[in-house]
């Protein structure tokens, strides 16, 4: 017995050295597995880094406003353009002749900053973080800034020429763009020519608001700061309305907003009060008598204006446009604000007063068109480094929803922001 036990030992030794080669195979093998798969990961994420870096798309903005000219330049600074035109139907000349003032917010400041914008070279001044200018004068800065990228990007500005269907029969199949940006304003029709939806949804700001404007051709055309003030109440007892009395209760909402702004020659006003039932209210809703909102201007222009301008006399006073009586304010907004070309697989974004329209002017409205294209750097990257369609469509929804938050954010507190509050 004692004799076979070197024997068995062998068998053993045998078939450990079997089990350890096999086992080495299997590492082998899955090490080399491995490696493989590690090259292709490698191999795969950089051609699609080099293929992210290397795109290049076109871009078609129909629009030369203050917010077509910013798309244009943030479609320039993302880096994923190759040639980019700019549509507009208006000549140069009255592109840049428009005398209202704009009033850019210390967020739309701080956006327009990482644009590349310097406002020590544009003309305008500063009040309480707020940069106002007319709107001729940023536009034209913002030419000039396109101007200056030709060297890097291919740009063409075709003022003078409307974007119709013509328009587009005449771009070869191989020029057309891949993205379009509407920004033609609320009275364009581009939108139309595309093949998108009109439909607006209206919603309520919950609050009233009248308008007034006056050109003083003896003044000079250079921006201002704006004026507020705040809680105003208005005797009515003349046209038999005792109000005044109202103010004086602790439940009753807070008066009247004012706001002056406009250059000295062209001078804007804006009245806004919160939703509510009291009896001036009512009274300024429903009367048809238009000469008691235009008296309502003139009194409180002539209470808060700048000491070194004019009154408005009884003479100035024929030469106001006002609103006839208080109205609702509301916000319309698109109920599509991005659309996809499948034949042509052109994606299409609306932005500015073409995608969000307020109907109460407080020289603010820039500000707004200004969100909305806070995501359009984003949205171009993913559209040009899009693999396939879904990518595209993807892009598209996360662009749709931003644009509805941009009006939902507006209609909760925009208002109160741009009107119902003290700056500074």
């Amino acid at each position: 017995m004692s004799g076979l036990q070197p024997e068995n030992a062998g068998v053993g030794g045998i078939g450990e050295t079997a089990e350890e080669k096999y086992g080495a195979l299997a590492f082998d093998t899955a090490l080399s597995t491995l490696v493989v798969v590690a090259l292709y990961v490698v191999v795969k994420v950089s051609l699609d880094g080099f293929r992210q870096w290397r795109a290049r798309i076109s871009v078609l903005v129909v629009g030369s406003g203050p917010v077509g000219l910013t798309a244009a330049l943030v479609a320039v600074r993302s880096g994923k353009v190759l040639k980019l035109t700019v549509l507009d139907e208006r000549y140069r000349t009255a592109l840049l002749c428009r005398p209202q003032q704009i009033a850019l917010d210390p967020r739309s400041v701080k956006f327009l900053l990482g644009l590349g914008v310097d406002f020590d070279n544009m003309e305008g001044c500063w009040h309480n973080e707020h940069f106002f200018t007319r709107i001729g004068v940023f536009q034209e800065y913002l030419l000039s800034i396109l101007e200056q990228k030709k060297q890097k990007v291919e740009i063409k500005v075709q003022l003078g020429t409307k974007f119709t269907e013509e328009y587009l029969q005449r771009i070869l199949h191989n020029d057309w763009p891949r993205v379009i940006v509407v920004a033609d304003g609320s009275c364009g029709d581009s939108c139309s020519v595309l093949g998108i939806s009109s439909d607006y949804i209206v919603e309520s700001c919950h609050a009233y608001g009248a308008n007034a404007t006056i050109e003083r051709s003896d003044q000079r055309q250079v921006p201002t700061p704006e004026i507020r003030a705040h809680n105003l109440y208005f005797d009515l007892s003349a046209y038999g309305v005792e109000a005044l009395r109202e103010h004086k209760n602790p439940t009753a909402k807070s008066g009247f907003h004012l706001k002056i702004y406009g250059t000295f020659r062209n001078r804007y006003m804006a009245l806004a009060c919160p939703t509510s039932d009291t009896k001036m209210v009512r009274y300024l809703r429903q009367t048809a008598n238009s000469s008691i909102m235009k008296n309502i201007f003139h009194e409180s222009f002539n209470a808060y204006k700048t000491d070194i301008e004019p009154r408005l006399s009884d003479v100035t006073l024929h030469h106001m446009q006002c609103s006839r009586r208080l109205f609702e304010i509301q916000l319309s907004h698109r109920r599509i604000s991005a659309a996809y070309i499948e034949g042509e697989n052109v994606a299409v974004i609306v932005e500015g007063e073409a995608a969000r329209v307020l109907n109460f002017d407080t020289g603010f409205g820039i500000n707004l068109g200004m969100r909305g294209l806070e995501s359009v750097g984003t949205f171009i990257y993913r559209t040009a480094t899009a693999v396939d369609q879904n990518d595209v469509l993807e892009a598209l929804s996360a662009k749709m929803q931003y644009s509805k938050q941009v009006a939902e954010t507006f209609k909760q507190t925009g208002l109160t922001e741009s009107m119902l509050s003290v700056v500074g």
